[in-house]
């Protein structure tokens, strides 16, 4: 055993100094004490990044056909009124959603930004008291009310039960109905005193809409709901070169939101300086997965915007004013994956905060040490100076 021993003393890499053979030195001390500190600050440092989570990135194709897109809005229009400003959308496979109102929530807003009134779209007209029958007679007993619809009736069982459907079913008839106020269905919904209440106000409309994924667009236009309501426009003198697009996108995302990403849209602000126009926001849609560190993915997008305005004077199709986004979905799906850095690489990264301080001190220490040592000889021999 004492051989083995032996053979095992000869393998040491770090031969001892007797104690008796030490010499300690002021400078030495403060190397130690300021290499201590740095050591320590390292150490912390090194610890933290160990403790955060890094994310792993990756482009893939994206292999996914069909499903839909939620896109979330909240747009600010400080001069159009909530009951003149309607969302369309419609994509590339022929699908168009005229005026939606399901999801969709309107404040009123003074020309302060004040709220006075919040209501939800797509909720249903109000009540009307003693309706019309198609041929003009009342409700009698249990008989259920079914409106006329002026004309535009496809067939006799048409029913057209509130201004909104009655001005829809002129509009596939390719009509224009020139007095709302003749329309039993409006006058008693009082759509014409609901515009001239509103007159000077702005509108926030916030919501989400369910589009196919598919390339397409959606646009907020001023006027849309009356678009067949001709002299309704005329009245309250709100043609085409009058409206005023400026508009403050608050929020827009398609999809949930993600962790640490940021939209590029969100609190983008555009005040209308000229006449009216067209707003253009060209998005490209990128497909996003997103892993926490606790396994929970939350499937998404990001995307990238380019933006255009184009002023009605230079318009030469006469294209109705409003703000318009148009997106398309990119092939590539980034995917984002949360984990712990290796503890391995933590140990690796410590050890060589320690031995790699250790040894610029004991340079620098060596070197303090050997000059003292030099400067008090010449002192000794008087060659100082």
């Amino acid at each position: 055993m004492d051989k083995v021993y032996n053979k095992l003393r000869d393998l040491d890499a770090y031969p001892k100094i007797n104690e008796d053979f030490y010499s300690r030195s002021l400078s030495g001390g403060l190397v130690t004490i300021v290499s201590s500190i740095i050591i320590t600050l390292l150490f912390l440092s090194e610890f933290r990044l160990y403790l955060h989570t890094v994310t792993d990135t990756k482009l893939v194709v994206d292999t996914s056909r069909g499903g839909k897109l939620r896109i979330n809005f909240d747009v600010t229009f400080p001069h159009i009124p909530c009951t003149l400003l309607s969302l369309d959308a419609m994509d590339i496979s022929g699908e168009r959603h005229m005026n939606i109102r399901h999801d969709i929530f309107k404040k009123r807003i003074d020309s302060h930004g004040n709220v006075i009134e919040v209501r939800q779209e797509g909720i249903g007209a109000p009540k009307i008291e003693k309706p019309l029958q198609r041929h003009g007679g009342r409700l009698e007993h249990n008989e259920t009310y079914c409106g006329s619809c002026y004309g535009a009736e496809t067939s006799d069982d048409d029913c057209c039960n509130s201004c909104e459907e009655v001005r829809e079913a002129y509009r596939k008839k390719g009509w224009g109905l020139t007095n709302p106020d003749s329309i039993d269905q409006c006058k008693r919904e009082g759509f014409v005193q609901k515009v001239k209440d509103e007159e000077g106000e702005g509108c926030n409309i916030h919501g989400s809409l369910e589009v196919n994924k598919v390339a397409g667009s959606f646009h907020f236009a001023p006027g849309k709901s009356f678009q067949a309501f001709v002299n309704l426009l005329e009245l309250f003198a709100l043609q085409t070169e009058s409206y005023n697009i400026s508009h403050t996108i608050n929020k827009l995302t398609f999809g949930d939101s993600i962790p640490g990403i940021v939209n590029p849209l969100d609190g983008v602000r555009w005040m209308q300086e000229s006449r009216s126009g067209i707003y253009q926001y060209f998005i490209k849609v990128v497909p996003t997965f997103y892993t926490s560190i606790r396994g929970h993915t939350i499937q998404s997008n990001q995307f990238s915007v380019t933006e255009y305005y184009k002023s009605s004077e230079l318009d030469q199709f006469e294209t109705p004013p409003g703000v318009f986004f148009f997106y398309e979905l990119s092939p590539i799906k980034v995917t984002f994956t949360e984990e712990h850095a290796s503890f391995l690489h933590f140990l690796t990264h410590i050890c060589a905060i320690v031995g790699g301080t250790f040894t610029v001190a004991g340079i620098i220490d060596s070197f303090i040490y050997h000059g003292q040592k030099a400067l008090w000889k010449k002192v000794e021999i008087g060659k100082l100076g």
